[in-house]
């Protein structure tokens, strides 16, 4: 566990996404406090260099004097930077700057940083900036844990799974040939209503398109926004679902069972509709029975991961992605293999994929 075997007892733990705006700071000061609040000395560190929202959410951006950059550097020490959390006892803050760019971050810096809070803490949470580039990997790299939070919709599903594609193959775990990072699903802004009008992707869509362990799912809820702009971490409110959801999802963390709570439609007799899907190919359907649009967005979603996932190893793919495609056909239509044809022209920078169907008449 840690950044050297035995000499490092902190279990480092990064909060990431593929997508901005799903929730990853609110997550990563929600768990951080509830790691805290069971006794765990806990050590949250911001990562989003130039922007800087965790000092914010935890509401202590006006005791900020020196941050993670600073460090780094040597223009302070950590003891200067850390900023202990005046709620909970055993969480500290580490900000990050607001005027450098992701460059100030070295892994030679954030290495020498994380081992010494190694020698203080048992917990050490990384709150990555969303996306693929170097702040984001640099908060990975040295993880022994992911929790990838993600929105119950297409584009952020699919950004997800590239980010679990970088955690199995560049992180510091991966290139020494070690034990692959433990991964986490977190599944935020969810909405029982939407999911049952088919607007939202389920929670059985997101498990089996990302395919690794649910940690908790946390209900859209008005107390996220309103414990941010109070500066609080929404956990410590226990009478809101979110802030129970989180303290659920921090209690798996720890390895304890809770059940899933919070994704059922509250208000009784309301009846499940499904929507109409009216452009392109499902126009020749609309007579038919149509699935909900959450039911196609799964289907196109997964050819698309599949499609993006085997082009990790450059595997032959076509037949797969074919086979795929008439599956998601046949829902509607009879259609046979020979019915379908995929080409694929390859640019230097881009693929082209060409997808002829040939539909039966209709009576």
């Amino acid at each position: 566990m840690g950044l050297s075997g035995d000499k490092a007892l902190a279990k480092i733990i990064v909060v990431t996404s593929g997508k901005g705006g799903v929730g990853k700071t609110t997550s990563s000061a929600a768990i951080g406090t509830g790691i805290a609040l069971k006794g765990h000395k806990t050590v949250i560190i911001d990562f989003d260099v130039g922007l800087r929202n965790l000092d914010l959410i935890m509401g202590c951006e006006r005791r900020v004097v020196y941050d993670f950059v600073n460090v780094i550097n040597k223009e302070a020490t950590l003891s200067q930077a850390l900023i202990k959390d005046k709620r909970t006892k055993d969480l500290f803050i580490l900000p990050a700057s607001q005027t450098r760019d992701k460059d100030a971050l070295t892994t030679e810096g954030v290495q020498w940083v994380l081992e010494e809070l190694a020698k203080e803490f048992e917990y050490i949470i990384c709150d990555s900036p969303a996306g693929i580039e170097k702040g984001a990997q640099m908060a990975l790299y040295f993880a022994d844990a992911a929790i990838v939070v993600t929105n119950p919709e297409v584009s952020s599903v699919r950004d997800s799974d590239r980010i679990l594609g970088i955690l199995q193959s560049k992180s510091k775990r991966a290139e020494e040939g070690r034990e692959p990072i433990e991964e986490h699903l977190l599944l935020t802004r969810y909405h029982p209503g939407r999911v049952a009008l088919g607007e939202m992707l389920s929670v059985s869509d997101v498990e089996d398109i990302l395919a690794i362990p649910l940690l908790g799912v946390i209900p859209e809820s008005e107390a996220v926004l309103k414990a941010s702009n109070q500066g609080t971490p929404v956990i410590l409110d226990t009478e809101s679902e979110a802030g129970l959801a989180y303290m659920d999802a921090v209690d798996r963390l720890m390895g304890e069972e809770r059940p899933l709570r919070f994704l059922e439609v509250q208000k009784k007799g309301f009846i499940k509709r499904l929507l109409g899907v009216s452009v392109g190919i499902f126009d020749y359907f609309k007579s038919k029975s149509v699935p909900s649009s959450a039911s196609v967005a799964k289907d196109r979603l997964q050819i698309i991961v599949a499609h993006e996932r085997s082009k990790r190893h450059q595997p032959d793919y076509l037949p797969q992605m074919q086979q795929e495609i008439i599956d998601v056909i046949r829902k509607y239509v009879n259609i046979g293999n020979e019915d379908v044809q995929i080409q694929l022209d390859n640019t230097d920078d881009c693929s082209v994929l060409e997808l002829n169907v040939t539909l039966p008449e209709q009576n």
